[in-house]
C-alpha cells in the first residue's frame, strides 16, 4: 500500500465544568451536562456505531477531561439526567400534538419525538448509564486515542509561579484517567492550549508524551519549525509538541466563513422555550418562570434576519454532505501542495475542534463527520490518524523549543487576564502557596485530617478551573462564576484554619456537607502538592 500524501489529525476537545449542586433539586447550570449528552455526546457514539457496521475505518482524538468524567461517571448526575431526559420527552410529546395540524413543524416535533426517544434507550440499555465506558470500548478497538487534561482545566501559564500547583493538577489528572480506562495516557490537551516554557518538564515527569499549541505557538518555536504546522517538534525535555493548521479550523470555526453558519441550519439561537406562551412553558422552564433553551428549536438560520425560515432536515443533511466534501477537498489539495516541501513523510494537518461544537451548537455537526470519514475512507491520498500513530511512523522529529502562547483571543492569556476577572489571581496564588504548605506540614495525615486536606485540595483545583475566568470575560452566567470562585476559595480558607491552628478541631459537619457537594475526584492525594 502506497504512503499517502496527508494525514488529517481531528481532536475533539470534550470538557464541562464541574458543575454538580445536589442542595437544589433542579440547577440550571447542570443542563449544560444534559444538554451536551443528548446533543453531543451521544450522537457521537451513535456516529461511531454506524461507521463501524458500514466497515469504515476512522482514527481520532477524543480529550476528556477530568471533570467531564467525574460528571459522566456521577450517580446523582445520572439519574438526574434520566429525569431531564424523560422532562424533555414530556414536551416533545406536548408539541407532537400542538403542531399536528401545522405541517411546517408537526414532522419537526416528530423528529425531536425520535431523537429524544433514541438517546433514552441508547443511555439506559445499549450504555447501561456508563459512557466513560462506552468511549473507552472505542479506544480499546482502536478507533479513538482518549487524551487527558489538567484536573479541573486550570489556565497553567498564570499559576506556573507555583511549579508544585500545576504539578497535582496534572498527576490528579492522569490518575482520574488511568482509573477511568485502565492505562495512562499519552497525550494531553492544555486547557486553552496554554503553554509556557516551564510545563514542559512537569508534563513529562507525569510521563506524558505530548500535546498541541495553536499555530503562533509552533511556528514561534526556537529554532523555527522547518515543516511550519504540518509535522510536529521535540521539546528538549523530550515533550512532544503538534501545531494547530489554521485553514482547517477557520472552515468550522470562522463566523463569516465557517460551516455552522450556513442558512439551512439549524438556528441555535431560537428555541420554543423563548417562542412559546409562558403558561404553556412553563413546567419546562426554570422554577422561578424564567425561560431557557429547551433543545426544541424549529427554525434555520435562514440569514442575518430576525425572519427565520422554518427548519427543513433534508436540506440540512444535504449541505452538511456539501461541506464534508468540500473540507476533504480543501485538505487533499493542502497535501498535495505541501507533500514535495515535506521530506520523508506526508504533511499533517492538526484540526482540533470544541467537541461540544458538533451536535450541539452545530446540530448537523456529527453527521459532517460521519460523512467527511466515509469519504475519507475512500481516498487514498489521505488518512484519518491519531497523534501516536503518526509518531510511531514518524520518530525522527525536529528539535524546537516553543514559547507562551494559546488559542484564546489574542493568543496569549488576555482572556484569562483582564479587567473582569484579574481580581482571582492573588487569591489563587495565596491558596496554591498556603496548600503547599499544608502538604509540607502533614507528610502523613490520616483519618479527618488527612479527608480535609485532600478536601482542600479539591477545593483549591474547582477554584482554579478556567471555565470561571473565561465566563466573566465572555459575560455569560457571570454572577454564576464569580459565587463559584468564591465558594471554593472560601471553603479552602476555612479549611486551611482549622489544618492550621494546632488547637483547631476539624469541623466534620462542614467537611461532610463540601465532601457530599463536591466529591470529585475519591482518589485525591494532597501530598500531590510536596516536591
Amino acid at each position: 500500500m502506497s504512503s499517502p500524501q496527508g494525514y488529517l489529525a481531528l481532536v475533539l476537545h470534550a470538557h464541562l465544568p464541574f458543575v454538580r449542586h445536589p442542595e437544589h433539586e433542579r440547577f440550571l447550570e447542570e443542563d449544560w451536562l444534559y444538554e451536551a449528552i443528548t446533543e453531543c455526546y451521544l450522537p457521537l457514539l451513535d456516529m461511531m456505531d454506524r461507521l463501524s457496521r458500514k466497515s469504515v475505518p476512522f482514527h481520532f482524538s477524543l480529550v476528556l477531561t477530568p471533570t467531564l468524567l467525574s460528571m459522566l461517571g456521577d450517580d446523582l448526575l445520572r439519574s438526574r439526567y434520566l429525569k431531564h431526559l424523560g422532562h424533555s420527552l414530556e414536551l416533545a410529546y406536548r408539541e407532537r400534538m400542538r403542531t399536528s395540524t401545522d405541517p411546517r413543524f408537526s414532522r419537526l416535533a416528530q423528529m425531536y419525538v425520535a431523537r429524544l426517544q433514541r438517546a433514552k434507550r441508547m443511555f439506559t440499555e445499549v450504555f447501561e448509564g456508563d459512557l466513560v465506558q462506552a468511549f473507552g470500548g472505542w479506544e480499546k478497538r482502536g478507533h479513538i486515542e482518549l487524551l487527558t487534561c489538567a484536573a479541573t482545566h486550570a489556565y497553567l501559564p498564570l499559576l506556573s509561579v507555583q511549579p508544585q500547583v500545576i504539578a497535582a493538577q496534572l498527576k490528579t489528572a492522569v490518575t482520574n484517567h488511568q482509573q477511568a480506562f485502565g492505562r495512562r495516557p499519552k497525550g494531553i490537551w492544555l486547557p486553552e492550549c496554554g503553554y509556557c516554557p516551564p510545563l514542559q518538564s512537569l508534563l513529562t515527569e507525569q510521563g506524558l508524551e505530548y500535546t498541541f499549541l495553536d499555530a503562533h505557538g509552533l511556528l514561534q518555536s526556537e529554532p523555527r519549525p522547518s515543516r511550519g504546522v504540518f509535522a510536529p517538534v521535540a521539546g528538549n525535555k523530550g515533550l512532544i509538541f503538534f501545531g494547530r493548521d489554521l485553514s482547517s479550523s477557520r472552515q468550522v470555526w470562522s463566523a463569516t466563513e465557517g460551516y455552522p453558519g450556513h442558512p439551512a441550519y439549524r438556528e441555535f439561537y431560537r428555541d420554543i422555550g423563548f417562542d412559546l406562551d409562558l403558561d404553556y412553558i412553563r413546567p419546562y422552564i426554570q422554577p422561578t418562570g424564567a425561560r431557557k433553551n429547551t433543545g426544541i428549536k424549529y427554525h434555520r438560520i435562514t440569514g442575518a434576519t430576525q425572519d427565520k425560515e422554518p427548519y427543513l432536515p433534508e436540506l440540512a443533511v444535504q449541505q452538511a454532505e456539501l461541506h464534508a466534501k468540500h473540507f476533504l477537498k480543501a485538505r487533499l489539495k493542502q497535501a498535495r501542495k505541501l507533500h514535495p516541501m515535506m521530506g520523508d513523510r506526508p504533511a499533517l494537518v492538526l484540526a482540533p475542534f470544541d467537541a461540544e461544537l458538533f451536535g450541539h451548537w452545530w446540530y448537523e455537526g456529527p453527521i459532517f463527520l460521519e460523512k467527511l470519514f466515509t469519504l475519507a475512507a475512500r481516498e487514498p491520498e489521505l488518512e484519518t490518524i491519531t497523534p501516536s500513530e503518526y509518531l510511531t511512523r514518524h520518530s525522527d522529529l525536529q528539535s524546537s523549543e516553543p514559547q507562551l502562547s494559546s488559542w484564546g483571543q489574542g493568543g496569549y492569556n488576555a482572556m484569562w487576564l483582564n479587567e473582569s476577572n484579574d481580581w482571582v489571581y492573588r487569591h489563587l496564588h495565596w491558596a496554591g502557596e498556603h496548600m503547599i504548605q499544608l502538604a509540607e506540614a502533614n507528610p502523613q495525615a490520616k483519618g479527618l485530617r488527612r479527608r480535609a486536606l485532600n478536601q482542600a485540595a479539591r477545593e483549591l483545583m474547582l477554584a482554579q478551573a478556567s471555565d470561571w475566568a473565561f465566563i466573566m470575560k465572555t459575560g455569560t452566567a457571570v454572577e454564576y462564576a464569580v459565587r463559584r470562585t468564591r465558594e471554593h476559595l472560601e471553603a479552602f480558607a476555612e479549611l486551611h484554619k482549622q489544618l492550621s491552628d494546632e488547637n483547631a478541631e476539624i469541623d466534620q459537619e462542614f467537611l461532610i456537607n463540601l465532601e457530599r457537594r463536591h466529591n470529585l475526584f475519591p482518589q485525591i492525594d494532597y501530598k500531590s502538592y510536596l516536591t
